[in-house]
């Protein structure tokens, strides 16, 4: 019981830590770009279908806060595309930064519950 008790104090904490992360790289996708395209709000709707796949992170986000075991599953399996979509297997480096992240965030998510709310 206590064990449940640990895991559900982790939950809150991962929902933000998931928002932050995604959040942090849906901006720098965004406006990494945009000065090859003249910079300003120009560059950066021309640039804007390079964070198209952070898009996605972002709707794992809010499904995560309303549904999120299904989401922590989501998660790994949108990690796991990334992972070979984008050959992460090359480069240690790109593993340890974009892909562990979302993978324990997911892990932790599918076996993590919300604390059950006090009834007092």
């Amino acid at each position: 019981m206590k064990f449940l008790q640990t895991l559900s104090r982790l939950h809150r904490p991962l929902l933000i830590l998931l928002l932050i992360y995604s959040l942090f790289w849906f901006v720098f996708a965004l406006l990494s770009g945009a000065q090859t395209y003249g910079g300003g709000i120009i560059g950066i709707i021309k640039n804007s279908p390079n964070a198209l796949p952070w898009v996605l992170l972002v709707i794992f986000n809010y499904l995560a806060w309303k549904r999120p075991r299904p989401a922590g599953v989501f998660l790994l399996l949108f990690s796991l595309f990334f992972f070979f979509f984008n050959h992460m297997w090359r480069h240690l480096s790109t593993i340890l930064i974009l892909l562990l992240p979302p993978v324990l965030i997911g892990l932790g998510l599918t076996f993590t519950l919300p604390r059950p709310k006090s009834t007092e």
